[in-house]
């Protein structure tokens, strides 16, 4: 269709020219003007209109253009529609300098005439199937499709994205082991759309049991944060990483069709320049080691039918319903509030901000975006707007809790990184809606409203709890069996650092059986 309104728009602006310089300079004029066109048309014009959709094609319009919200297709549309004529009027004189018919009174009524006859028939079509499409979306989220699998559910990301796609009508299956409770996602467990699964990600009768009937997972579980993951690095590689590899191989057996997995934009490491998804990683801790090696198993298992998709995620701030206090935002803001004083460590230091709501939406957009524009990709999850210094963090907090004193103070931490964002904002439209002014003001009035009363209570820290609690142990040996095959030399490198014993020979026969 589109190819075919090229054509009209072109016979219109000829039209139009042929009217105007009649007019001006007589009929004979525009009988001559008539043969020129003609013999333009079918000489010069069709050859070089297959130019139109193979630009459109380029840019998107036909793949994951689709995916956009309203105001972004608009945009894209027409900014796509006016480079491709741009193209054309370059290759047209380029050809044909000489005796061009084509002048302004044709390029410039084609170029309109194009972006209105394009854009009308967009907007019948909307129009026209309109209700049709909106019957299909519905169906699609009603409990006949398939659940998502939120693994990690009951968690600070977890629940917050069970909760939206709950509200959407999606079906969702948790698995979790609950090991800092199941609070933030209480008050769903009633919902009829949600299944809970107590389990463990590294359990494999558990995970094949969570992925019997699912077309989509979105794998958040894991041990997060940097000091966490070093209190006990072989049950981190387990989980973060081990654990990964049993998933990957269960969702392929079973017909995963999408594996959203959460990364972090850690994995960029200590570096001053602005880094995109090809950006080389250099993660500097073990936490960004389990990330990248996860990243590249995920990779190295797509196929025609198994797609997975890398989130790397920002420095989430805000509230959920599993509250967090180990995150900078969120501790400086209780700080502020409970104590009056805040210490800045490498005030200079750049991190990538997103707000946890914000980021439950753009994985909601990965999931339901055409699986051909995410499948295999990496995306950095955050907004270009949110790349902050520490400093500004500072900033911002003093504004919002007036009076509060503020610490500089170095140290030898080194993490520092700016992240562009722009892949995600044009792949599937997104944009973040909150800004650290907005994080920091909801913590204030969960505080002011009693919803937080001790930000040092042990639940609301990661490191923390596992410190007090210690971390979660396998179900079996055999789970541990499992773990040390799908570990392979991450685990043998820790096992032999803490001069630990494993039978590797014994876990592999073990999954042979």
């Amino acid at each position: 269709m589109d190819f075919a309104l090229i054509h009209l728009a072109m016979l219109l602006a000829m039209v139009i020219s042929i009217a105007y310089q009649g007019k001006v300079d007589g009929w004979l004029s525009s009988r001559e003007m008539m043969d020129a066109f003609r013999h333009y048309y079918f000489h010069a014009f069709l050859p070089l209109s297959p130019l139109f959709p193979l630009v459109f094609f380029l840019n998107g319009l036909y793949t994951y253009v689709r995916s956009y919200s309203d105001k972004a297709k608009l945009r894209r549309f027409v900014a796509v529609v006016l480079l491709s004529c741009i193209v054309f009027i370059g290759a047209n004189f380029l050809l044909w300098p000489v005796q061009n018919p084509v002048g302004r009174s044709v390029a410039l009524p084609f170029a309109v005439l194009a972006v209105a006859c394009l854009l009308a028939a967009r907007a019948g079509k909307e129009w026209l199937i309109g209700v049709d499409r909106a019957e299909r979306t519905v169906q699609k989220l009603t409990p006949v499709q398939a659940p998502v699998l939120v693994l990690g559910g009951a968690g600070y990301v977890g629940s917050w994205l069970v909760g939206r796609l709950l509200e959407s009508g999606q079906r969702v299956r948790v698995l979790d082991s609950a090991i800092y409770g199941l609070g933030a996602i209480q008050n769903l467990l009633d919902h009829p759309n949600l299944e809970f699964l107590h389990g463990d990600c590294r359990n494999i009768q558990d995970v094949v049991k969570a992925m019997r009937g699912i077309s989509s997972v979105v794998h958040l579980a894991a041990i997060v944060g940097d000091p966490a993951c070093e209190l006990d690095r072989k049950t981190t590689i387990e989980i973060n990483y081990a654990a990964t590899r049993m998933l990957v191989e269960i969702a392929k057996g079973h017909g995963v069709e999408r594996f959203l997995f959460a990364s972090s934009c850690s994995v960029y490491g200590a570096t001053d320049e602005l880094m995109d998804e090809n950006s080389q990683v250099e993660p500097i801790s073990l936490y960004g080691e389990t990330k990248v090696s996860s990243e590249e198993t995920l990779l190295r298992t797509a196929t025609s039918t198994f797609h997975p998709v890398i989130m790397r995620f920002g420095t989430v701030f805000g509230l959920s319903g599993r509250p967090r206090f180990d995150l900078v935002v969120n501790l400086l803001s209780a700080r502020a509030y409970q104590d009056r004083v805040i210490t800045i460590y490498n005030g200079q230091q750049w991190r990538p901000f997103v707000h946890v709501k914000d980021l439950a939406e753009a994985i909601i957009l990965l999931l339901r975006a055409p699986v051909h524009s995410v499948s295999g990709e990496i995306f950095n999850i955050g907004d270009n707007r949110l790349n902050h210094t520490l400093d500004e963090v500072g900033n911002v907090i003093k504004e919002i809790f007036p009076g509060t004193r503020v610490e500089a103070v170095e140290n030898s931490d080194r993490r520092n990184y700016r992240v562009n964002f722009n892949k995600i904002r044009d792949r599937v439209a997104f944009h973040s809606r909150y800004s650290l002014a907005d994080g920091v003001r909801e913590i204030k009035l969960a505080f002011e409203s009693n919803q937080i009363v001790d930000y040092k209570d042990v639940k609301f820290s990661n490191l923390v709890f596992l410190r007090e609690w210690g971390s979660p142990e396998n179900k079996s040996d055999f789970d541990a069996e499992i773990m040390a095959v799908f570990g392979g030399d991450h685990i043998r490198r820790v096992v032999a650092a803490a001069n630990l014993e494993m039978d590797l020979p014994k876990a592999k026969t073990a999954v042979a059986n």
